[in-house]
């Protein structure tokens, strides 16, 4: 290959500097990589993961009210109900009464308990409820919560004839953590098998496959280890671990996926193990590098919902992504030069002759063809066919997430259901805080009692238990619970909160100068929660298309790559919005995915689906204009080297995009219905981006802006990079082949 003297000075880019370094100290690098992933390990076990909790997520009035009840010193013991029902027909109030009190004798006798509240019917005379407290700190509350357990079980042994069950807020937790977390374990478990049968098409050799799949596994376990430290200064929330499953696995398979298939392509051309690896150092390699990027920008997006939640998703998100691309392009050319030819083995039957088969792939050349002979043509039609997916989106309807989201296969759901029927005071709560001058203490307290008295008579509000007002020490400081009688996320709650934050608190609380009031609970944090993505969604998306712009072009200094990249990114973000709306704001559906429809999307989803999304979508889309520079570059024309960036890379892109689906796809059987949008958005997206967008919509849009897509601005041209393949040859001085 010819060059010039100014070339040949061209230092080699990091990646082929690392990969020459790993290639020849393979057993150093490979046991550094161990090490480092051993003391990941190590050091999460040590440390342990602090997650979160209410009070680290409060904001707004949430956050008023919950400073009110810290400075008055207030406690909180936890509690737990314990319901009592007839199986079938009229329950017998004499024997509910004396399976009640053998309720209270039994809790009253465990260290465990602090108070035992008298038995207390229905309204309907339909049940029985016994309210216990248990002692000690809430927050650990979940530690002595066994005993209350046995204790109701032991009492529903003895009556088997009565329906005795527990429920509150630690054994909801305890049973709702069990039976989800057996379900993302189940989802944990096909995802790796699915991810290595995909692998093993991909490369119709056991050991190409493993490699993939183990040094993703590798990176999830280090990244794990490394939130578990980060959470003593963030905390980590219930769903870092899986999100850091779910991106580590798409990511860490992907980059050694690209990296293998090069290296693979690089040897078949005749070059020795060493020159293709450096080869695929070179290519692949830095475009790792760039996705990774790419990818830790868009996770990055989430920072600035200023939410905990999504704050310790994305610290988990970002861990794993850096692991996985440390691991690609250190380790891995380490692995491939150790292996040399035995990567390829043990081969699969019939498999490894289809994945090692040479020659452009027919089926892509047929579908590129419209996209390269009549660009306009088919950049409109796929355009709007695109747009058209896109549009129910506009009628995208948030729900915030609450106990209507949850299984009723799962048995405490039932019994929830059953309490809340026949006791509406033991489900959704407004919880109101009270602070008042210290000169208008009587006032305040006049006014507390004039809304206590306006709460009772609206027929919003549950009337079946008397509310108490709890007054501090000092005197300033009320507060006071105001049961609804239906569900958290129901409309009539949504109204009676209105009622309290606008007209009850003011025209009483408010009449009293000076005086502080708020409103928490429930129905106030999901309403507060939809209103904050609503605020921070438009943000998200402006930050992080401005700096992957800003990305995209320091990377291939050509703005008009930069920006068709955004806008393909964003229009199959939008189908997938579109998609979601369809499937889940109707009742079509419910049958095909189990699940029953809420009217709306999780408030939470669309930016975390948009970030994800943008992203992973990003990861195969540097790799395949990476592959269309790489041909530009080599002297084709743009339209020929279209053809051949996108044939050249559709079989990796292709294996790449059936992992994420694959395993996305997993999570849309879960039980949850937020984990189903989720599963259904990024699979949806992901399918299309690898098949419309990538093989259709991209090879369209170049081919109109045709000369244009290699457009410098003046102040990019100096900094042109060199040309990957030019950087391996000058870097190995090595003769062209093939």
């Amino acid at each position: 290959m010819a060059s010039t003297g100014t070339d040949k000075q061209a230092r080699p880019m990091a990646t082929v500097r690392i990969a020459r370094w790993s290639a020849e100290h393979p057993w150093r690098a490979i046991t550094a990589w161990l090490v480092f992933v051993a003391v990941c390990i190590g050091v999460g076990n040590i440390v342990g993961t602090k997650t979160t909790d209410f009070d680290d997520n409060a904001k707004g009035e949430l956050a008023v009210y919950q400073k009110m009840v810290d400075d008055a010193g207030f406690t909180r013991p936890a509690s737990e109900n314990v319901l009592i029902t007839a199986r079938s027909g009229s329950l017998d109030q004499a024997a509910a009464t004396r399976v009640a009190d053998e309720v209270r004798t039994r809790m009253s006798g465990l260290k465990e308990v602090a108070d035992v509240a008298e038995p207390l019917p229905s309204p309907k005379g339909d049940a029985v409820l016994v309210s216990v407290d248990i002692a000690g700190d809430r927050k650990t509350a979940d530690e002595r919560l066994q005993p209350l357990l046995d204790a109701t079980a032991a009492v529903q042994a003895a009556h088997p004839d009565l329906r005795v069950e527990q429920v509150g807020g630690e054994s909801l937790n305890k049973a709702l953590s069990t039976a989800l977390g057996d379900d993302f374990a189940k989802a944990e478990l096909i995802s790796i098998p699915v991810t290595l049968i995909i692998m093993l098409v991909a490369f119709g050799a056991v050991i190409a496959a493993g490699i993939p799949v183990l040094l993703a596994l590798s990176a999830v376990a280090a990244a794990m280890g490394l939130s578990a430290l980060a959470s003593q200064l963030i905390p980590a929330s219930d769903n870092t671990s899986s999100m850091i499953l779910l991106i580590g696995m798409a990511v860490g398979v992907d980059y050694s996926l690209f990296y293998v298939r090069r290296e693979r392509e690089e040897r078949a051309k005749g070059r020795t193990h060493l020159d293709a690896v450096e080869m695929a150092a070179a290519t692949s390699g830095h475009a790792i590098v760039v996705s990774g990027f790419a990818v830790v920008v868009a996770m990055a997006g989430m920072f600035v919902a200023n939410d905990a939640i999504f704050t310790s998703m994305a610290i988990g998100s970002i861990l794993v992504v850096l692991a996985a691309v440390i691991g690609s392009i250190t380790v891995l050319p380490a692995m491939l030069a150790k292996l040399g030819r035995w990567v390829d083995k043990p081969r699969v039957p019939f498999v490894w002759r289809l994945s090692a088969r040479g020659g452009e792939p027919r089926v892509w050349k047929a579908i590129l063809r419209p996209s390269l002979r009549r660009p306009a043509i088919t950049l409109t039609v796929a355009g709007l066919a695109l747009v058209a997916l896109a549009i129910p989106a506009l009628s995208m309807k948030l729900n915030s997430p609450s106990d209507a989201d949850l299984p009723r296969s799962i048995p405490i759901m039932q019994s929830y259901d059953r309490m809340t029927a026949a006791f509406p005071s033991t489900g959704a709560t407004h919880a109101v805080g009270v602070r008042a001058p210290a000169d208008k203490l009587d006032q305040t307290a006049a006014a507390v009692t004039s809304l206590t008295e306006r709460i009772k008579a609206d027929a919003g509000f549950a009337h079946d238990r008397d509310i108490e007002v709890t007054r501090s020490q000092d005197g300033r400081v009320f507060l006071l619970n105001a049961p609804i009688s239906s569900a958290a996320a129901s409309p009539e709650a949504d109204a009676s909160l209105n009622w309290l934050r606008t007209v009850a608190l003011p025209q009483t609380v408010g009449s009293v100068a000076g005086a502080e009031f708020a409103v928490s609970g429930q129905t106030a944090g999901e309403n507060d929660f939809v209103d904050s993505m609503n605020e921070s969604l438009p943000w998200v998306i402006a930050i992080v298309l401005l700096l992957t712009f800003i990305i995209m072009t320091w990377t291939f200094r050509a703005p008009l790559i930069a920006l068709s990249s955004i806008a393909l990114n964003m229009l199959s973000a939008g189908a997938a919005y579109g998609v979601l709306v369809l499937v889940f704001q109707s009742t079509w559906a419910e049958g095909l995915l189990g699940f029953t429809s809420t009217g709306g999307i999780v408030a939470w989803l669309p930016l975390m689906l948009f970030v994800v999304l943008f992203g992973l979508s990003m990861d195969y889309h540097v790799f395949v204009v990476s592959r269309i520079r790489e041909a530009r570059e080599s002297g084709l024309d743009t339209r020929a080297a279209i053809a051949k960036g996108i044939t050249s890379s559709a079989g990796v892109v292709t294996s790449a995009a059936a992992v994420m689906v694959g395993v996305f796809s997993i999570f849309a059987t879960l039980s949850t219905i937020d984990m189903k949008q989720m599963g259904v958005g990024l699979a949806t997206a992901i399918l299309l981006d690898a098949t419309l967008i990538r093989a259709v919509v991209l090879p369209a849009l170049m081919g109109v802006l045709g000369e244009k897509n290699w457009w410098v601005p003046r102040l990019l041209r100096s900094r042109r990079p060199v040309p990957a393949e030019t950087d391996a040859e000058q870097t190995r001085q090595l003769d062209p082949v093939g």
